[in-house]
């Protein structure tokens, strides 16, 4: 049956999902209408097709990048690892509360590293490196640090006890609340260490030696004799630290009027 074609524009259009659209097409036979309903694909379709064509390739981009970075980040931890740190200056290890009971690391590179809280009683760590090491907390009960470079370490609240620091450079080393009863310190470098004043008093009595690599006095480098204003020990502690002003002249010297400036 011939249909004749009223109106080919929509009078009506109702949304069937987010993606379609229904649209009224009226056509007017000789003796009846019909009505036919035609889905279309909106435009907002075509654009979430372009959005997740876009979103695709920009994480396919990122897995790549990211695998990269992390492949090049692995390379140069192993580089850093072998060559102890960063640009071969330190090994920033980590040895943080570790267990190193007894352990043998001579002549070995822990420059920078973390050695916080560790256990390192009766450890033999003679001709190792430790500048700008952490030790704070640690135990080092008769440990062996002859001949080792302690320069520059954070030392504070350590046990030493009978440690062997025979030989060993101490330089600007911090030591403050850290026990040093018994410790061997013949040749060793304390120049401009942070030590309590009773520590300094205990070592000064039977300090003794020279060392090797830097040619200074032990007794010299502790201050023993009260010649220097240094020879007072740290600032940790006032109390502790502080020196009785009426020893010192007015340069920070021993005043040699008080009669005790070469007491023992």
């Amino acid at each position: 049956m011939a249909l004749n074609s009223i109106s080919l524009l929509p009078i009506k259009s109702i949304n069937i999902s987010s993606s379609s659209t229904c649209y009224y097409k009226v056509f007017i036979p000789q003796k009846s209408s019909k009505i036919v309903c035609q889905m279309e694909k909106s435009n907002s379709n075509r654009e979430i097709k372009k959005w997740k064509a876009i979103v695709s390739t920009a994480l396919a981009a990122a897995v790549i990048t990211f695998s990269s970075n992390m492949s090049a980040m692995a390379d140069l931890n192993k580089f850093e690892a072998e060559t102890r740190g960063e640009f071969g200056i330190g090994s920033a290890a980590q040895f943080g509360s570790a267990d190193l009971k007894k352990t043998v690391h001579t002549n070995e590179n822990f420059r920078r590293a973390n050695f916080t809280s560790a256990d390192m009683r009766e450890s033999d760590f003679s001709g190792s490196t430790f500048n700008g090491a952490y030790l704070e907390k640690a135990v080092a009960y008769k440990a062996n640090f002859s001949g080792a470079d302690l320069s520059d370490t954070l030392m504070d609240r350590m046990v030493l006890n009978e440690a062997n620091l025979t030989n060993a450079v101490l330089v600007r080393s911090v030591l403050t609340r850290s026990d040093l009863g018994g410790a061997i310190i013949e040749g060793a470098d304390f120049s401009d260490a942070v030590i309590d004043l009773l520590q300094k008093q205990a070592l000064c009595k039977y300090a003794s030696g020279t060392n090797p690599v830097t040619g200074v006095s032990t007794r010299k480098s502790l201050g023993c004799g009260n010649s220097r204003r240094n020879a007072y020990g740290s600032p940790s502690s006032p109390l502790l630290s502080a020196p009785p002003q009426k020893l010192l002249d007015r340069d920070g010297f021993c005043d040699p009027a008080t009669g005790l400036c070469e007491a023992s």
